[in-house]
């Protein structure tokens, strides 16, 4: 387990590398050692309802849809509800299936002043490996984090 300011580093060099507009991307196992290791840190899963009923929730984080499922449409009300929900100054990590919607999640709570944002890379499920299938490579559940069933 790496100490808090070593995980933010890297994560931090990531989001240089990829010149993302955010603080920081992180793998899943990093994104649990901050919210160990950070008191205060938020995670926001940005998956739909539906997602979240029939695939997994992660204990303790923040459900705010980037998209609403069946459409998926934004949802227009995502920063209102961030705000309502989470403090612009936390640490903010953003999660989704498999690190796309999160990244969006992630450049708009920029764009809405949070100054302290993260995406989870990999997401909840990973990509799809060789046959199509989720959790199987990467991703929050095939790391062996803390889920639950919807």
């Amino acid at each position: 387990m790496g100490t808090l300011s070593d995980l933010l580093a890297l994560a931090r060099r990531r989001a240089a590398d990829l010149e993302l507009p955010y603080q920081g991307a992180l793998t899943p196992a990093e994104a649990w050692q901050v919210l160990q290791l950070a008191p205060g840190a938020r995670l926001v899963d940005v998956r739909t309802r539906a997602e979240l009923d029939w695939v997994g929730r992660v204990p303790g984080a923040v459900e705010i849809e980037w998209l609403s499922w069946p459409g998926m449409q934004r949802n227009a009300s995502f920063v209102n509800q961030l705000r309502h929900q989470v403090d612009a100054e936390a640490l903010v990590m953003f999660l989704c299936r498999s690190g796309g919607r999160s990244d969006g999640a992630a450049r708009a709570a920029v764009e809405a002043g949070y100054s302290n944002c993260y995406n989870v890379l990999e997401g909840f499920e990973g990509d799809k490996d060789a046959n199509g299938q989720r959790n199987r490579v990467g991703g929050w559940r095939h790391a062996g984090l803390p889920w639950q069933q919807g």
